[in-house]
């Protein structure tokens, strides 16, 4: 039975929360899994880690983590001090997720987010070489610490590297370990790829974990996403793994400035029983 499961950024505007009192909210809501930012469980004491890990383990909610590196921790960076800064990061955050018993990181654990080609490159190609060269040392951490890293494709306006599930497969294949997964999501599909049923076939068994909201970000259930053709193409490949929506759509804070939410997009709407209406409009759809 596949996991639904949201990210706690539908109620935030700011990446570096307290999680802990959105594991609860979550799970009266009926939801199976709670998505956190994982550099912020990076730099979160023993102590805080561990009340964050009870807290999930008492709801009986799973955890899961996603992250979009800055910048300078870009481990598909040219500059070898920046690309060594991003793996040390990474490192740590594969460990940190070890302790809490996790499972995967997603995001652009492959490069850092939002970005674009640098103004005096001529093609992506040598920092594609030098996130896989990153991605190859990393993964062997994985393996051993039990942690799937999931490539995120994401569409062009907010990254460069992969675009298309077909360019992840490529990337996924090279690295060649079940330690590095594909992650697709619904948004960045819909405005990158031909077909959204037929990329997720594409994925086959590479993919891991699912994002999931409607084409302007707001919960599923709310807008024109062909979630029949979804449901299909996930029943073909034989999906089991979790289904998080990641609906965004507040402005202010950080989080509204890096999604590019500029107006309210819900209006004087309960997001709490949207949301719950979203929960059983995704169950009804995809399970």
């Amino acid at each position: 039975m596949r996991k639904i499961g949201v990210y706690y950024a539908y109620w935030t505007t700011e990446w570096d929360v307290d999680f802990i009192p959105f594991i609860s909210k979550v799970k009266k809501m009926g939801f199976d899994q709670l998505e956190i930012n994982g550099g912020t469980l990076v730099n979160m004491t023993v102590y805080d880690k561990k009340r964050l890990k009870h807290e999930a383990e008492k709801n009986r909610i799973k955890l899961s983590y996603g992250i979009g590196l800055t910048p300078n921790n870009d481990v598909s960076s040219i500059d070898e001090r920046i690309r060594m800064n991003g793996i040390n990061f990474m490192k740590k955050m594969i460990l940190a997720v070890n302790e809490m018993e996790g499972e995967m990181i997603g995001g652009t654990v492959h490069s850092c987010w939002p970005a674009t080609l640098p103004v005096n490159a001529v093609d992506k190609s040598f920092y594609l070489q030098q996130s896989l060269k990153s991605m190859k040392e990393l993964v062997k951490v994985a393996e051993d610490n039990n942690v799937i890293l999931n490539v995120e494709v994401i569409n062009r306006f907010e990254q460069f590297l992969l675009n298309t599930c077909s360019e992840a497969v490529n990337y996924v294949e090279e690295i060649n370990s079940p330690y590095c997964g594909i992650l697709l999501d619904t948004f960045h599909m819909n405005i990158e790829e031909d077909s959204i049923g037929d990329a997720i076939l594409t994925a086959g068994n590479h993919l891991k974990s699912m994002h999931i909201g409607e084409t302007n970000r707001k919960p599923p259930g709310l807008g024109r996403m062909p979630w029949n053709e979804i449901k299909i193409a996930l029943d073909k490949i034989g999906y089991q793994g979790s289904i998080v929506m990641e609906p965004f759509v507040n402005p202010g804070g950080k989080v509204g400035r890096d999604i590019s939410v500029w107006r309210e997009l819900m209006p004087g709407a309960n997001l709490d029983a949207e949301l719950v209406k979203s929960l059983k409009f995704t169950r009804d759809v995809l399970l």
